[in-house]
């Protein structure tokens, strides 16, 4: 049907889900935990090459227990990247610390380390160095992590990687989600693979994820009876929804590919538009392209990214802005900001200018081909008014 909606990114089933969700029926484990929560740290952290993997209730989750695991508490700072989705900084709140925002560069749509450098100078000299710092890795593609790694061992601040919309992304070689001391990623509705709601924890530091293993199920003592010591948290996943992952990740080389070719279709049909740029692919990354992203250039397009997302929304097509930079969130008004450069801020342009086109596995060319269209037809009539 021509009018059916078109939606951003929706969960795309593969076929195996229901093998491991009747298997969790047919033996009762439709309780938190079971073979299935066990199955898939397993083979989610053999796929990314990491020893230890903990399964969540949400990426947002597995945040807050790297921060907690690095002793991050009221009165400390977290470096974060500003280009990002609220809940890459909302656990940093939790733990009555203080964000302070850092700008992306343009090769990547992430973390600038030059800007990375110019806060933590700042920081040492001030003598409030960040107890960590989140790199979050953007619309399926990784942060140049070698600079920005260098940075934060020079001044000796861990990091932790926000891989959640990077699952399967690599750079250099290596995955996405596996250089910090801890990496997150989510399994939300709208991610590459799904399980409905939920998220991993992973890293080489076995003897902390089973810390976090321990805060994440109440933080219940070794007891005969209900005893707790420490303050714990109804974090981990069910194993029907660990059962779906295992079905998903069987699949998510494929999802890939596709989003991959989704991409492709779209920057090959737009390329002679005037004033499009499609976020680019860093030489050294391989990207999964989550989300098809791009930047409109107004004056160039006669057109703005908002007038695209508004006339595809009247066509039953959603397409969505890029993030809104958290430092630009009135939560965080008070929080420091460090731009790409000192007259430069990159995150502001892509808010500014950019936008997500639908990108599913699923999406059919039929689907791709109404959304180019609607695309056309925005430009069209904006033009000639």
């Amino acid at each position: 049907m021509m009018n059916q909606r078109i939606y951003l990114s929706p969960p795309h089933m593969g076929g195996e889900e229901q093998k491991y969700i009747a298997e969790a029926f047919e033996t009762n484990w439709i309780a938190p935990l079971g073979p299935n929560v066990e199955g898939f740290e397993l083979e989610l952290a053999e796929y990314v090459g990491v020893q230890g993997a903990l399964a969540l209730s949400s990426g947002t989750a597995a945040i807050h227990l790297a921060l907690r695991l690095l002793d991050v508490s009221a009165g400390d700072t977290v470096f974060c990247s500003s280009l990002t989705f609220v809940a890459s900084a909302n656990p940093i709140l939790y733990q009555g610390a203080t964000p302070v925002f850092i700008d992306s560069e343009p090769n990547t749509w992430n973390m600038s380390p030059d800007a990375l450098e110019r806060a933590m100078q700042d920081a040492e000299t001030a003598g409030t160095l960040p107890k960590a710092v989140v790199i979050v890795n953007l619309y399926g593609q990784s942060a140049d992590m070698e600079p920005l790694l260098a940075i934060c061992d020079r001044y000796g601040v861990p990091v932790i990687e926000d891989a959640a919309e990077s699952l399967g992304a690599t750079y250099k070689g290596k995955s996405s989600g596996t250089f910090g001391r801890f990496g997150i990623y989510s399994f939300n509705g709208n991610k590459i693979i799904s399980t409905s709601g939920g998220g991993m924890l992973v890293s080489d530091d076995i003897e902390a994820l089973e810390k976090a293993r321990f805060w994440s199920t109440q933080a219940r003592d070794q007891a005969r009876h209900y005893q707790h010591s420490e303050l714990g948290y109804n974090y981990r996943m069910s194993n029907i929804l660990a059962g779906v992952g295992r079905g998903q990740l069987r699949v998510l080389d494929d999802r890939i590919q596709a989003r991959r070719a989704v991409f492709d279709r779209y920057a090959n049909a737009l390329a002679d538009t005037p004033g499009f740029t499609f976020m680019p692919e860093a030489e050294e990354g391989y990207t999964t392209r989550w989300l098809t992203a791009l930047t409109v250039d107004e004056q160039t397009a006669g057109v703005s990214a908002v007038q695209i997302v508004d006339a595809l929304a009247e066509e039953n097509i959603e397409a969505r802005p890029v993030w809104k930079p958290l430092h630009l969130q009135p939560l965080f008004t008070d929080c420091n900001y460090y731009p790409h450069t000192e007259d430069r801020s990159v995150s502001d342009e892509l808010f500014a200018n950019g936008l997500c086109l639908p990108s599913g596995s699923s999406l059919t060319e039929e689907e791709q081909e109404r959304v180019i269209a609607g695309v056309r037809r925005a430009i069209q009539v904006v033009c000639e008014k």
